[in-house]
C-alpha cells in the first residue's frame, strides 16, 4: 500500500494550518537567525528532535495513518526521512521500517534504530523496489516523503517564516524530491503572495532545476546525483505531487557547487554555531552565490539539516569574504 495524495487538488494553506495544529506537541518551533554583516536570515531546522525538517511532514502523516488505525509504516531514505519517520512512529506508538542505501552516513543509521525502527540496507539504487516488495509483503504503508500529509507538514515552516519576518524579499530552500520546497512554497505564498521562493540543488544534482527549466519531470541517473557531498538531495527525480506545487508556485531553482556549500557550513558553524550537514548548507550557498540577482530585502535560508559531525578547527579563509556585502 502506498499513502498518496487523498484527493487529487493540491495542498492548501488550510492543510497547513490543521497539519501545525497537529504537530506541535512533537516538533519545535523554529526562530529565524540573522547572519552577521547581510541580510541573510537562517531557519535552523537542524534543531528540530531528528536534527532535520523531515520531522515536521512525517509526524503530520504517521499520525493521521494512526488515527485511520494502521499500524505499521516503512519509508525508503537517504537517512533524514528514515529518522523522522522512525520518531513519529515511536510517538504514535506505531511499527516503523526504513529503506536506506549502503552509502547512508552511519550517523544516520544509527540513529534510525535508536530510534526504534527496524532498517534494511540495500544499493541505492534498489531503495524504492525494495520498499514497496517490503511493504506488501509486511502489510505496511509507505509513507513517501512526498505525499499530501507530507507536504501540509513541511509548510508549516513556510508559515512560520512569513509570521516571523514580513517583507522577505526571497526564501531559499533546499530540493530533493521537493517536498519541502513544494510546501514552504505553499504556506509562504499563503502570508506574502510576493515573496519569492527559489528551489536549490547542488550542480551535480540538479534533476530538479533541469525540470523546473523544461516544464516537465526530468530524472538524472543516480550515479550522477550521488556524487554530490549532499547525501540528503541526491533523489534522481522531483516527486510526482511536489513537482504539481513547484510548477505551480515555485519562482525558480539555482543550483550551487560542491565548494560553494562547503564553505557555507563553515560560515553557520562559526557565526551562528549551527551545525549543518552539505544538505542542509546549500540554500545559505545559494544566497552567497547568488545574492546580486535575489530580489531585494531580507532573504530566507532554510536549514534543513544537521546530522552531521562538525570538528571543533572547520573553517576557512574564504568564510568571510562570503559574509560581506549586500
Amino acid at each position: 500500500m502506498s499513502l498518496m495524495a487523498e484527493e487529487a487538488n493540491l495542498v492548501a494553506a488550510a492543510d497547513v494550518a490543521a497539519a501545525a495544529v497537529r504537530i506541535a506537541p512533537f516538533v519545535r518551533r523554529t526562530p529565524l537567525l540573522r547572519l552577521p554583516g547581510g541580510r541573510l536570515w537562517i531557519k535552523p531546522e537542524n534543531r528540530q528532535p531528528t536534527r532535520s525538517f523531515k520531522v515536521r511532514g512525517a509526524v503530520n502523516a504517521v499520525g493521521r495513518l494512526a488515527e485511520r488505525g494502521i499500524g505499521h509504516v516503512i519509508a525508503q531514505s537517504s537517512g533524514n526521512h528514515a529518522q523522522a519517520v522512525a520518531y513519529a512512529a515511536g510517538r504514535y506508538g506505531l511499527r516503523a521500517t526504513v529503506v536506506l542505501p549502503d552509502t547512508a552516513p552511519e550517523l544516520k543509521v544509527a540513529a534510525a534504530r535508536r530510534l526504534g525502527a527496524e532498517v534494511v540496507i540495500v544499493p541505492p539504487a534498489l531503495r524504492e523496489v525494495t520498499c514497496l516488495a517490503l511493504a506488501d509483503r509486511l502489510a505496511a504503508t509507505v509513507v513517501r516523503s512526498d505525499d499530501f500529509d507530507v507536504i501540509a507538514g513541511h509548510g508549516s515552516a513556510g508559515t512560520e517564516i512569513g509570521l516571523d519576518l514580513s517583507g522577505a524579499g526571497a526564501i531559499l530552500v533546499p530540493v530533493c524530491n521537493g517536498g519541502l520546497l513544494a510546501g514552504i512554497a505553499v504556506a509562504a505564498k499563503a502570508v506574502d503572495p510576493a515573496v519569492r521562493v527559489i528551489g536549490v540543488e547542488p550542480e551535480l544534482a540538479a534533476d530538479g532545476a533541469a525540470s523546473f527549466r523544461a516544464g516537465r519531470r526530468t530524472a538524472w541517473p543516480v550515479q550522477q546525483t550521488y556524487r554530490t557531498r549532499a547525501d540528503g538531495l541526491r533523489a534522481p527525480v522531483l516527486g510526482a505531487l511536489a513537482w504539481e506545487h513547484i510548477n505551480r508556485y515555485v519562482d525558480d531553482m539555482v543550483t550551487v557547487s560542491e565548494d560553494g556549500i562547503e564553505a557555507a557550513a563553515d560560515v553557520l558553524w562559526r557565526e551562528l554555531g549551527e551545525r549543518a550537514e552539505p544538505s542542509g548548507a546549500v540554500a545559505a550557498a545559494a544566497y552567497f552565490a547568488h545574492r546580486a540577482a535575489l530580489p531585494g530585502g531580507p532573504v530566507v535560508a532554510v536549514l534543513s539539516g544537521g546530522n552531521v559531525m562538525v570538528r571543533p578547527d572547520a573553517g576557512n579563509v574564504r568564510e568571510r569574504s562570503l559574509i560581506g556585502g549586500p
